[in-house]
């Protein structure tokens, strides 16, 4: 494909995850095949652009530590992604994919060029949604073939039992990750609870469980 549906690319910092703080470019693609209760990200307008036009637009933003690849749902756009990935590697971008971890064979399409992968792992009891086990499996084993990290939001509605079947997945598939308790937005104090529960939960199976909030939620910044 040779144009793509973008909301918006632009410069900032990363507010979520293992690499929160550096400075990026954000390629925000249109369009998602979920529908989270907790989304606090969904575009209404795009701009189709095609590969010279997505490009010329970062090589205006100057300087940035890597490229994050967001959405959305990004993988949606493979076909576009395949020839936009390989031309910012022939530029010596650094590529950071973030993504629901569903589409697990748009993922094998692009993965060579792909230096960080953040997965939101959905659980159905915080996202509203039905179950995703099967595909994350997957997702993760794709994946693994890159630097990778899973993000659960923790919420209000968290029932545990779904967290712990994430973690019983995660340790057949790779015990190594670490994963990233990411607070609910708006943050409440019934929150708290959850989420110290849920990084207990982690860490009884041995799993490296961090929580870090949304720190651009927090600087006021996209």
């Amino acid at each position: 494909m040779d144009t793509a549906k973008i909301s918006e690319i632009f410069k900032s910092y990363q507010g979520e995850g293992l690499w929160q703080g550096k400075e990026q470019a954000f390629v925000r693609f249109f369009g998602c095949n979920l529908a989270c209760q907790f989304c606090d990200t969904r575009p209404t307008s795009y701009k189709v652009m095609n590969l010279d036009q997505a490009l010329n637009v970062l090589s205006g933003l100057g300087k940035f530590h890597s490229v994050a690849i967001t959405g959305g749902e990004p993988l949606l756009q493979v076909d576009f992604l395949k020839s936009f990935c390989s031309k910012l590697k022939e530029k010596k971008k650094i590529i950071f994919l973030e993504t629901n971890g569903v589409l697990y064979q748009n993922l094998k399409e692009i993965i060579s060029w792909v230096d960080m992968i953040s997965l939101d792992f959905k659980l159905p009891s915080s996202t509203g949604l039905r179950l995703y086990w099967s595909q994350h499996e997957k997702f993760i084993q794709i994946a693994q073939k890159t630097n990778l990290f899973v993000k659960i939001v923790i919420g209000r509605n968290l029932i545990f039992k779904d967290l712990d079947k994430a973690i019983e997945l995660i340790k057949g598939v790779n015990f190594g990750l670490t994963l990233v308790l990411q607070p609910e937005n708006p943050y409440e104090k019934e929150i708290e609870g959850k989420l110290l529960q849920a990084r207990e939960r982690c860490l009884r199976q041995s799993i490296c469980a961090t929580i870090i909030p949304q720190l651009h939620k927090k600087m006021g910044i996209k």
